[in-house]
């Protein structure tokens, strides 16, 4: 199979069982943003250390989600063919959050993006979750969309912040705090 197929050259592609929209769509851009966000936590998993490879399941497991998710973004019109996340993905990510919670210091106060290489990726795979965030929302209110799209997203920009803070725990890198008016 080519990887090239010169449909998408007059600015059009294929939603699977909804036939070709303009590549600036909004549904297009939504699961563009999702894409993004998998790219994102892939290369934040490229420099896991050593220390910080126990998130290296988690992550891959996520990364498994956004791809179902994007799939059922850019298939409208075939639903019943592809995975639909559901209040499971969504509860295991809360579960997640809260076991990688429980070993980390309360936040007292904002904390800056950066640390390890890893903890910084995942810091800006957050903003991209939050950027498909907004996305879905906007899409949701032109378009039939399945609240857990939403829900799925928001629970995953906190799940990226915190397992951000996490990977700067392993690496034993200290948080940034922010200095706020004083700075």
């Amino acid at each position: 199979m080519k990887i090239y197929t010169k449909r998408g050259d007059s600015g059009e592609t294929d939603l699977f069982g909804s036939g070709r929209v303009s590549k600036d769509a909004l549904r297009v851009e939504t699961f563009g943003t999702v894409d993004e966000c998998n790219a994102s936590i892939g290369v934040a998993r490229a420099t896991l250390t050593s220390p910080e490879e126990a998130l290296d399941a988690i992550l891959a497991r996520v990364q498994n989600d956004l791809f179902a998710l994007g799939a059922e973004l850019a298939s409208p019109g075939a639903l019943d063919k592809v995975p639909l996340l559901d209040q499971t993905h969504i509860a295991r990510l809360e579960h997640e959050i809260d076991a990688a919670e429980a070993v980390l210091a309360p936040l007292r106060n904002f904390i800056l993006p950066g640390g390890s290489l890893s903890g910084a990726g995942l810091h800006l795979a957050r903003t991209v979750a939050r950027r498909a965030e907004r996305l879905s929302v906007s899409l949701a209110a032109q378009e039939t969309l399945r609240p857990e799209v939403v829900s799925y997203l928001n629970r995953l920009s906190d799940h990226l912040f915190v397992h951000a803070r996490f990977a700067n725990h392993l690496a034993q890198m200290p948080e940034t705090a922010w200095l706020g008016r004083s700075a």
